[in-house]
Formats: structure tokens, C-alpha cells, sequence
């Protein structure tokens, strides 16, 4: 009993801590979530509609066009933030649309996902944004924040460094590999699970129906098995009504042949010793 209990808690133990780490199970709303995979593992970012719902809408929409699949993080200032897309990787390209800015009172921590823009039109943001690394007070109420990491800010402190003598610019940078709508992701792995499951149902009843034999099927067996123990049985008696004749006939030709042997067989004659004129003792009479 105390061993069964034990493992009970030990499996609970040990589960919490797993879904726990899941970031499909701190999700509070995929569709506003962002899945960005980088070379060290999956970062998941909260989108905060409730602060800048243009930038949300439009960073969502080039997500799921694919525009940030495969874009550098072209310029990494340590201690300060990690800045990408750029399809030119240079720092001057975009997507081609201007978004007016969406400043607010949030600020600037780590983790903080922000949109870049041109140093003198603040109405320049396009599809370049930031992460910061620690906070950083001095871009409060400059640059429009769209964003925040909630889980895997290690895989975004393991973003290639730039050189800080070339403003950061980065040789050989490391790259987004995939960034999606966290609601597409889950629907798409659901989607995928229930065909499975489905699947594999459907071939576990045909499996089914072709292992179970019908009630025709079931008679026709038995039959079968009637006739045989009945064909077993017939040819035990033969077999044993064999034998006993067998024996029989071994018995009377043997009888027979002894008879006959007999009958050739010239037996010696016995004569007794008196009469080859032996004397015999006189036999002493009882006084």
C-alpha cells in the first residue's frame, strides 16, 4: 500500500513540472501568441492587442504569410536588445508598409518585444522589431511595444552578439526559423493528432471485424471437430478390435504348431529299473 502510494505522488510530482514548462499549457489566448523557433529552441511571445492592436494585427498577418521564416537578427547590442526583420538583413529593408505609432505607458523590461523605426519619423515602423535583454527606461513612450516574452528568453540571451565598434551588425548572424500565430500551430497539431487517432481506430475495428468469426463460422468449426473426434474414435475401436484378433490368431497358431510338434515327436520310453534286472533294497518293515 505505502509503495503504491508513493509512486502516485511521485508521478504527480513529477507531471506538474511538465506541464508546467509546456508553453501550449500557459497559453491564455493562441491567437494572440507568437511560436518564434530559434537554432536553440522555441520562444513564445505574448502580443498585447490591448496596446498596439495595429502592429498586432499587421505582425500577425506577415506571420502567417511566412515573411519572418528564415530573417537574421542583424543587429545584437549585448545588454541591450536583438533587432530583426529585415529580409535584406541590412537594416533598411521591410515589408513595405508604414504603421503609425502605437505609443503607450508600458515599458520597456526584459523580454519586451518592440517595433523599430527611422530616428526622425516615429510613423516609420514597419516589419523590424526588437527584444530587449534587460530594461531599458530610456525607450519609454518612443518606440511602440507590441509584445512580450513569457517563456525561452534563455534561446533569445543565446542570439549571436554583433560588434559593438559597428553598432551592434552581426557577422554571420544567427536567424528566426520559423515565427507563427501560436492559434495556427495548435490547431494544425490537433488537426494532425485527431486524423491519427482516427486512423488508428478505424484500422483497430477492421482489425476487429476481420478477427471475429460469425456464428456460421462458429457451427462450421464445431461440426468439424465433431466429425473428426467421431472418425478418432471409430479408428481406435478398429485399431483395438485388430489387436485382440491378433492376439487370437498368434495364440491358436501357436497352440497349433505345439500340437503338431508334439504329434511328429517320438517320446523316449521309461522302462523302470526292476526290469533291466537292478535289484532293489528290500524295504525294512516297521517293527
Amino acid at each position: 500500500m505505502f509503495t503504491r502510494l508513493f509512486a502516485i505522488a511521485l508521478l504527480v510530482m513529477t507531471a506538474f513540472p511538465t506541464l508546467a514548462a509546456d508553453p501550449a499549457n500557459t497559453l491564455s489566448d493562441p491567437e494572440n501568441t507568437l511560436y518564434m523557433d530559434l537554432k536553440d529552441g522555441r520562444v513564445v511571445i505574448e502580443l498585447r492587442a490591448d496596446l498596439a492592436p495595429n502592429h498586432v494585427a499587421r505582425i500577425k498577418e506577415l506571420a502567417r504569410q511566412g515573411f519572418y521564416d528564415g530573417i537574421v537578427f542583424h543587429r545584437v547590442i549585448d545588454g541591450f536588445m536583438a533587432q530583426t526583420g529585415d529580409p535584406t538583413g541590412t537594416g533598411r529593408g521591410g515589408s513595405g508598409q508604414n504603421l503609425n505609432a502605437e505609443f503607450s505607458d508600458a515599458k520597456h523590461l526584459r523580454g519586451t518585444v518592440s517595433m523599430a523605426r527611422g530616428p526622425q519619423d516615429v510613423n516609420s515602423a514597419d516589419s523590424q522589431f526588437f527584444i530587449c535583454f534587460d530594461d531599458q527606461p530610456a525607450l519609454d513612450g518612443q518606440y511602440t511595444i507590441f509584445g512580450q516574452v513569457t517563456f525561452g528568453m534563455e534561446h533569445v540571451d543565446a542570439i549571436k552578439r554583433g560588434n559593438p565598434q559597428l553598432n551592434g551588425m552581426v557577422t554571420n548572424p544567427d536567424k528566426i526559423i520559423t515565427l507563427r500565430v501560436a492559434a495556427d500551430v495548435d490547431q494544425a497539431a490537433t488537426s494532425e493528432t485527431t486524423a491519427e487517432e482516427g486512423a488508428a481506430e478505424e484500422a483497430a475495428k477492421q482489425t476487429g471485424t476481420a478477427a471475429e468469426p460469425t456464428e456460421e463460422t462458429k457451427e462450421s468449426v464445431f461440426d468439424a471437430m465433431d466429425k473428426a473426434e467421431d472418425k478418432a474414435d471409430e479408428a481406435a475401436e478398429k485399431a483395438s478390435g485388430t489387436a485382440e484378433d491378433a492376439v487370437e490368431n498368434v495364440k491358436e497358431n501357436a497352440t497349433e504348431a505345439v500340437e503338431k510338434e508334439l504329434e511328429s515327436t517320438e517320446m523316449p520310453k521309461i522302462t523302470p529299473p526292476s526290469e533291466e534286472g537292478v535289484d532293489l533294497p528290500a524295504l525294512k518293515s516297521a517293527e
